[in-house]
């Protein structure tokens, strides 16, 4: 009977040491834990936390840690972008709308100064401010309907689209003026009905951004298309041209806010830069794709990716 409560008694020993071992490791562990965790917070570091254990409890939570690192400091990276990217935008902003005023203001000191002006010269100047004018509500209708989108005020609500008629009407509203410049136009719009989960509206505003993009930046081509295909799963709409292109390091950054596409494209014109980036963002708003390829002088085009629908007769 004593001998075994003796043995009894080890065993009992053996236990609790072999737990206090195991409490004195997780402890030593949790510690090593809690101060990686306080350099890396307070470096603002992009070190993953990285600790030798073989507690069985401890690795799934070490494993959750580093996602939730990994997940905190790249919205740290894109909360960055974001912040240049604004801070690029507010600059650009304030270039864009001090031309045009500068400009108007300037019209108008040149009518006032000028009591004896005859009506035609009037005319003119007054025409020009109008335009000026225009420019600058155009400019700030773009910088509000990019900060509803960004921000989910503006609803945008998807159905059925024959993409199709889509295409077609919007190709052929520009069809009269690029045949008039003398651009030759290629449309490739299939006989079978191809729909697709989008929004009218938007579509629309999609395809004039695109093809008044086109002719902007591509006119050198004097070449624009349009090309409506689909399998299976998407739709795709391909707007092209065959000017000068984007230059490879750019085509990543065409989309960006405030990124104006002078600065690989065409350097005369100037532009607030916000057209492709609306684009892109009602584009996933119907939760589809936008993507650019470009050759000089071969071809470049923007092909947007949306979801398809079987169609039924």
């Amino acid at each position: 009977m004593v001998i075994a409560l003796a043995v009894l008694v080890v065993i009992l020993i053996v236990v609790i040491a072999i737990q206090y071992r195991a409490y004195r490791t997780r402890s030593f562990n949790l510690e090593q834990i809690h101060n990686k965790l306080n350099e890396i917070i307070a470096g603002g570091t992009s070190e993953k936390l990285l600790v030798f254990t073989d507690d069985p409890a401890l690795i799934p939570v070490l494993i959750e840690i580093n996602h939730l690192l990994e997940y905190n400091q790249q919205r740290a990276a894109n909360f960055l972008k974001m912040e240049q990217s604004m801070r690029k935008m507010i600059s650009n902003i304030s270039h864009d709308l001090k031309t045009p005023l500068t400009v108007v203001l300037g019209y108008i000191e040149t009518i006032n100064l000028d009591p004896d002006m005859n009506a035609e010269e009037r005319k003119v100047l007054l025409s020009k401010v109008h335009a000026k004018a225009n420019e600058v509500l155009e400019l700030i209708r773009q910088f509000f309907d990019l900060a509803r989108l960004e921000s989910g005020d503006k609803p945008i609500p998807l159905s059925r689209i024959h993409m199709n008629d889509i295409c077609g009407k919007n190709m052929l509203a520009f069809y009269d003026t690029l045949t008039a410049k003398g651009f030759e136009v290629a449309i490739e719009i299939p006989d079978k009905p191809l729909l697709a989960w989008g929004n009218e509206e938007a579509l629309d505003r999609i395809l004039n951004n695109l093809i008044a993009n086109a002719i902007q930046h591509g006119g050198e081509g004097m070449t624009v298309g349009l090309t409506l295909r689909g399998d299976d799963e998407f739709v795709y709409v391909d707007v092209w041209d065959r000017g000068k292109g984007i230059d490879e390091l750019h085509q990543d950054q065409v989309f960006e806010r405030m990124y104006t596409l002078e600065d690989s494209r065409n350097k005369s014109y100037q532009g607030s830069g916000l057209g492709l980036t609306i684009t892109k963002r009602l584009v996933e708003a119907q939760e589809g794709t936008i993507r650019i390829h470009s050759r000089p002088y071969e071809k470049t085009v923007f092909s947007i990716k949306l979801k398809r629908i079987a169609f039924t007769a």
